[in-house]
């Protein structure tokens, strides 16, 4: 089944703009990628509309990092909402910068990257918990963008901010490579039963073998998110262009679809669209 879509998790980046550290160990992708690049990438199965997710740029420079993004859209309307890295364990500091993005017409949410930290308890300190409150109150969602060892921390700061809408970001990133299913499968069977947590189906084949996965090497994976988040709480996401590292957009897309191929119209347009709709707000 083809009908339109929306990408939930798409990035872009300039490094003669902002620097990107990261990169240095991604060569391959370490050029320009903005809806230029995406679309000589994609050709004519463009999203219907895409979410900004951030780059982890410098992070001093988060600000100047958004309103890149918003001058792409003139060119890009499909851009359709931005997810903002923002502080979160900064205290005062936090509370300003929430304040400087809910005056954004495109922000929807903050990403305060879990997945590089050292210390197994740092999204569960206060100064954290805090500030992904304050997300909630201020009407923000809130990205979580860990490894599976972190989803034990990441269990806890859920519970602990009730009224902060999160998605998990590329599942959780789960061992595929490895085919380590536990204990990443319970921590997503119990975080799962958290009502203030969407997952999206994104990331899944650069955590698998990147130069020779297949669809089976996913699928137990991406059954597992489906059977505890269900349709109505997985939404699509590409990660261009670090999917480049993996094959690329178009293999990854139809290798969703495959995966949720079972399912009934609806419940496919809710994973590909309307959850990305409703959780990002988009118009």
């Amino acid at each position: 089944m083809s009908f339109a879509f929306i990408d939930s998790h798409a990035h872009f980046w300039d490094p003669r703009r902002l620097t990107y550290p990261w990169l240095a160990e991604a060569p391959s992708i370490a050029t320009v990628h903005t809806p230029l690049e995406l679309r000589a990438d994609v050709g004519d199965n463009l999203p219907e509309k895409i979410v900004f997710v951030q780059a982890e740029c410098d992070r001093r420079r988060w600000l100047d990092e958004v309103e890149w993004v918003e001058t792409l859209v003139v060119a890009e309307p499909r851009i359709g909402g931005i997810v903002a890295h923002a502080p979160m364990n900064a205290g005062a500091t936090t509370t300003k910068v929430i304040a400087q993005l809910q005056d954004r017409p495109l922000m929807r949410g903050v990403r305060h990257l879990i997945q590089g930290e050292a210390d197994p308890e740092f999204c569960t300190r206060d100064i954290y918990v805090a500030g992904v409150r304050r997300l909630g109150e201020a009407g923000l969602t809130f990205d979580i963008c860990c490894r599976h060892p972190q989803l034990p921390a990441v269990i806890e700061l859920v519970r602990r901010c009730p009224g902060t809408t999160f998605i998990l970001d590329h599942g959780g990133k789960p061992g595929i490579h490895a085919r380590l299913m536990d204990p990443w499968r319970g921590q997503i069977e119990t975080l799962a039963t958290l009502p203030n947590v969407e997952c999206k189906l994104s990331g899944l084949v650069t955590e698998a073998d990147p130069a020779g996965w297949g669809i089976e090497d996913l699928r137990p994976f991406a059954a597992h998110l489906l059977a505890h988040f269900g349709p109505s709480r997985l939404l699509f996401g590409s990660d261009w262009p670090v999917v480049k590292l993996a094959g690329g957009y178009a293999r990854w897309l139809a290798a969703a679809r495959q995966l949720v191929s079972h399912l009934s119209g609806a419940e496919q347009r809710a994973i590909f669209s309307d959850n990305a709709r409703r959780i990002y707000r988009l118009a």
